[in-house]
């Protein structure tokens, strides 16, 4: 199977957390964060990435309450506007892990990155 490059998105109003992977690898590492959904195109390209991985906002119970109309939004536009697959992943709990690994709440950006990170790692697990 020929190696993918993979992109980990923790969607969020605010801001986009963005973590990189590989299917050679199997590892997902913290890249950056953006507050531009076009910014996440620029990388897209840049990366030449194969697959993106979208964190979907789901609550504790599994209920889809969480994915709200901005969410469903940002994930239309950016399957019109790539080629890549887009697959969805359930992200329940990674803020809060992510906010263990990163330091807590002290450094904001590191946290939406490494929740991006928690959601790819969680794909490449699970897919691989």
């Amino acid at each position: 199977m020929a190696n993918k490059l993979l992109l980990g998105i923790d969607w969020g109003e605010a801001r986009i957390g963005l973590a990189l992977g590989s299917t050679e690898t199997k590892i997902a590492s913290p890249y950056k964060v953006v507050s531009q959904r076009d910014k996440v195109l620029e990388i897209i390209v840049k990366e030449e990435i194969d697959e993106i991985i979208l964190g979907k906002p789901v609550a504790l119970s599994g209920d889809n309450k969480l994915v709200n109309k901005d969410f469903l939004n940002f994930k239309g536009w950016l399957e019109k506007k790539v080629k890549q697959p887009v697959f969805l992943i359930d992200e329940r709990l990674t803020s809060k892990a992510a906010d263990a690994l990163a330091g807590a709440k002290k450094q904001k950006v590191s946290r939406d990155a490494v929740a991006a990170m928690l959601i790819l790692q969680a794909y490449l697990d699970s897919s691989l």
